[in-house]
């Protein structure tokens, strides 16, 4: 059992808290060497910056920033929808409220304290990140990564409101992702060869775990940007692994153990994939892993050994371009694919078999998915116009289009959590 492994969020979060008394608000971990790729340089894309523009306020919503407003929130009501815009003039995150047809109108939009940004090259995926946006159901608190400003966003949530509590940094720079598990959250860090940093979740607050910092050792120096800086950090569904993607700066899948501090081996298991390109990641029903491909275009599915390595058990490719995506609803699988405007619809089988059911179109641009709680709507950005597409899903797994909203000020967005 997870509870057998894990020392308690309250034990985690105290021992959080003596560190930052100490003065350890942002714990950072030796930094290991580059891994050997041949022709790799040594460079920095830091991009340091921080500033105050739309994201510095909220137009809605209880609470004025950072510490004031009610305690934790007891999460979004059942039709709740979050959006983050990802402006690089100030990050904001938009509420909206789900009708019974699954249609959507906007209830409220919150600044996030700090600024989006934008990987160079990148045409519509300015983070080319999945999970930029994560929320903890249990203590009812949503988390935005803020790019360009090296922090992270904590707010409690009560029904369609947010409310500011706290902005923290992300221990590294350029953060894209964030995986939550019942009291511990990781931010995956992409530029300067990538990190994830680790916290304790606790009163509304995130704590910095000392000594959970973990350089990924990539080559800073690879470009483009967008398609060579680590795509998502998840949790295995036990929560005794942390899993990194790395795209094209190695076209890893790394496999982190985590400690009963909250804490990851200081390496991981790197199980490489030639020419994959793993971008993003979700769990199927049996626990098997699934893995959109971007350089294959295809989505593939593993089983995650006890010992850290993966072992592919099946592998289908989409027919379409920029296969990057990927959102699990029951024992369907919807596929991204940005530079094609569709979403390819998966059936997971037995032992991860994979089964593609068609395609569906979407607005230009589609990136980052979210399923409603009940199962019964698929939510998609579609980052070329700022767009949330709207679709029902039927049986089997059928999409139909119902609608989409205009995000605004969406500078192409990713992170979206449905409720």
């Amino acid at each position: 059992m997870k509870a057998s492994t894990r020392l308690t969020t309250a034990v985690v979060a105290a021992a959080a808290l003596l560190g930052a008394a100490a003065g350890s608000a942002s714990a950072s971990g030796a930094r290991p060497p580059h891994r050997a790729r041949p022709g790799h340089s040594h460079g920095s894309s830091h991009r340091p910056g921080q500033g105050r523009g739309p994201g510095s306020g909220h137009v809605r919503g209880p609470g004025q920033g950072p510490g004031q407003g009610p305690g934790p929130g007891r999460g979004p009501g059942p039709t709740a929808v979050f959006v983050q815009n990802d402006n690089p003039a100030g990050n904001q995150i938009v509420a909206y409220d789900r009708a019974g047809d699954g249609t959507l109108t906007q209830a409220g939009v919150y600044g996030t304290g700090g600024l989006g940004g934008a990987l160079s090259e990148s045409v519509v995926d300015h983070v080319a990140s999945q999970g930029s946006l994560a929320y903890d159901r249990h203590d009812g608190l949503l988390y935005a990564v803020n790019p360009q400003s090296n922090t992270i966003s904590v707010f409690s949530v009560f029904g369609d409101h947010l409310a500011l509590r706290q902005v923290i940094s992300s221990g590294g720079a350029f953060p894209v992702s964030i995986a939550v598990d019942r009291g511990l959250v990781y931010v995956l860090n992409a530029l300067e060869g990538g990190s994830v940093q680790g916290y304790a979740a606790g009163s509304g607050h995130l704590f910095a775990i000392p000594g959970s910092n973990r350089a990924l050792g990539l080559n800073p120096a690879e470009t483009p940007q967008f398609t060579h800086t680590p795509g998502q950090v998840a949790f295995s569904p036990d929560g005794s692994k942390l899993i990194v993607t790395t795209k094209g700066n190695g076209s890893d899948i790394d496999v982190f153990f985590m400690d009963p501090s909250g804490r990851p081996s200081k390496a991981p298991v790197v199980n490489s994939e030639p020419g994959a390109v793993p971008f993003a990641v979700t769990f199927d029903q049996e626990g098997n892993l699934d893995v959109s491909e971007a350089g294959t275009d295809a989505l593939a599915s593993f089983a995650l050994n006890p010992n850290g390595t993966v072992t592919q058990l099946d592998s289908v490719a989409t027919g379409e371009e920029a296969t990057c995506w990927v959102t699990a609803a029951g024992g369907y699988l919807y596929v991204s694919n940005a530079a094609s405007a569709s979403l390819s619809d998966f059936r997971s089988g037995s032992g991860g078999a994979l089964t593609l059911l068609g395609n569906t179109p979407t607005d230009a641009g589609t990136v980052d998915g979210a399923v409603s709680g009940d199962g019964r709507y698929l939510y998609v950005q579609a980052g070329g116009a700022g767009i949330v597409d709207e679709f029902a899903i039927g049986s089997p797994g059928a999409l139909t289009k119902i609608g989409s909203v205009v995000v605004p000020d969406a500078a192409g967005g990713e992170g979206i959590v449905a409720q």
